[in-house]
């Protein structure tokens, strides 16, 4: 039922003036659907607070309800027909609705509040679908749909992912909001979270890092109520620069079940990182920093390590913002672990200096789709220098791309692997005491790599050829021989 919704949402959407592209889609539906989400929830509430004897006070006024506008129900319970539509609709949702929904952000008691994340989302957002009709079309079948069982909440965070990685492919940078799921999940299972740890993701984007974690977290063990609290309101934080990109991270989250996401609207690399003082820092950090852009000059003198690219700065963040003994995953591009520029040299030597590097997994290309960048993920924790760091090369029987996406069962060896460190054809060891200091160069060279057969020599080909001619001719004349005796 929600595939099906979504696909004919997007047909609608694609008729009307104001949404251009998959980007657009996903934004404009995406505050469709928080509404009717936020409608089944408060419904759920009031009906819990019924049943213990005690009153619930709904956060919207009964104007703004879903109920009320959206989906007003006649006498019978069946939809009213005769709801608003058109100019009618269009002028109610710019100029009543969103403008109300924008003030939950002052009036909230607190920032870790579903009400302030109510407000932030509707001060970020607008509504760009320029036909009232068309909005009166989504909103009917958004109505459809509901979220009142685990299963339905579970198939429609799915389904939203997939509209997400959809992204990728709509321009606007819309790739940087997607990291494969398959490889989030393996970076999660290395660097093994518990609950109690604060994790981050400076670089946050859709917020597939801290759902995945969410996930792995809540099937660990059975969740204590006091658990589950740590899990919704001390566990997830995340610091994300563009608009779009933080609005469907907190969706995203909220759809997955985390009510009031920990997502700050800022850009991560404005912040000198001299500032970052013991209560900022966090136990676990996972994420996969945009790669290839370049910051301005004020950008960078939050770091002591001065470049233009982003995702060297980020690592810079990130290893600041640890906690010591703090374990870390990050995306990267895997010239970082080779550039001879002055910065990246000096920052490879922070990192072996001040963190134990203790793993290295090199991606194969393709592992992002529509990205031709070659990428590794760093695997270290803070406190104690690199003495060692083992390495992992996927190689696949198979080039990734779209049609052939990377999944779980390709990263399996590694993870296996990774608990003992164990040497195989696609790992080995490199200790820091082989490394060359004026460099701390660590690209990826797999000496177990079976070596191939050495060219032969012309002569020995022509000899060769000579032998199969010989064997050719004695196979004619056997058959010769054998049709005049038939």
């Amino acid at each position: 039922m929600f595939e099906q919704s979504f696909k004919n949402i997007d047909d609608i959407l694609h008729k009307d003036a104001g949404c251009g592209s998959e980007l657009d889609y996903v934004e404009q539906t995406s505050w469709v659907l928080f509404l009717k989400y936020l409608e089944d929830l408060e419904q759920d509430k009031e009906a819990g607070a019924t049943l213990s004897g005690e009153i619930y006070t709904r956060l919207i006024e009964e104007k703004y309800r879903w109920t009320t506008w959206a989906a007003p129900k006649l006498a019978d319970g069946k939809i009213d027909y005769n709801a608003q539509t058109g100019d009618d609709l269009l002028d109610f949702v710019n100029n009543e609705l969103f403008p109300y929904l924008k003030t939950f952000k002052e009036k909230a008691s607190s920032a870790d509040t579903i009400q302030y994340k109510i407000g932030e989302i509707f001060g970020e957002l607008k509504n760009r679908i320029q036909s009232g009709y068309n909005l009166r079309e989504v909103v009917a079948l958004i109505d459809e749909l509901r979220f009142r069982t685990h299963t339905e909440q579970l198939e429609m965070s799915h389904l939203y992912e997939g509209k997400i990685k959809n992204m990728g492919n709509a321009g606007r940078n819309g790739g940087e909001y997607y990291t494969p799921r398959p490889l989030i999940k393996t970076i999660i299972k290395v660097v093994a979270p518990k609950i109690g740890d604060t994790i981050y993701d400076g670089a946050v984007g859709s917020a597939g890092f801290l759902v995945e974690a969410f996930d792995y977290l809540k099937n660990t063990k059975k969740l204590s109520t006091k658990d589950i609290e740590t899990l919704q309101k001390n566990t997830f934080y995340g610091k994300e620069k563009k608009s779009l990109a933080y609005i469907i991270g907190i969706m995203n989250m909220i759809l997955h079940g985390v009510e009031a996401p920990n997502i700050i609207h800022t850009n991560t690399l404005a912040e000198n990182i001299a500032d970052i003082q013991e209560k900022d820092r966090y136990n676990i950090i996972l994420a996969n920093p945009p790669f290839g852009g370049k910051e301005r000059a004020e950008v960078q003198e939050n770091f002591p390590i001065k470049t233009g690219e982003t995702a060297s700065l980020f690592l810079q963040h990130f290893i600041k913002i640890l906690k010591a003994g703090g374990k870390a995953g990050v995306v990267i591009k895997n010239t970082f672990l080779s550039n001879t520029d002055n910065a990246s040299i000096a920052i490879r030597k922070e990192l072996l200096e001040n963190c134990n590097l203790h793993t290295v997994l090199d991606l194969p290309g393709g592992t992002f789709t529509g990205a031709g960048v070659k990428t590794v993920v760093l695997f270290f924790t803070k406190g104690e220098p690199t003495k060692k760091t083992w390495f992992y090369q996927l190689n696949l029987d198979r080039n990734l791309g779209k049609t052939k996406p990377l999944n779980e069962r390709d990263l399996a060896d590694f993870v296996a692997l990774q608990k003992s460190k164990a040497e195989s054809e696609n790992s080995w060891t490199v200790r820091m005491s082989d490394v060359d200091k004026s460099t701390y160069e660590l690209a990826p060279t797999n000496p177990n790599t079976p070596e191939e057969p050495p060219l032969r020599q012309p002569e020995e080909i022509l000899e060769a050829m000579a032998v199969l001619d010989k064997e050719s001719a004695n196979i004619m004349n056997s058959l010769k021989i054998l049709i005049q005796n038939d």
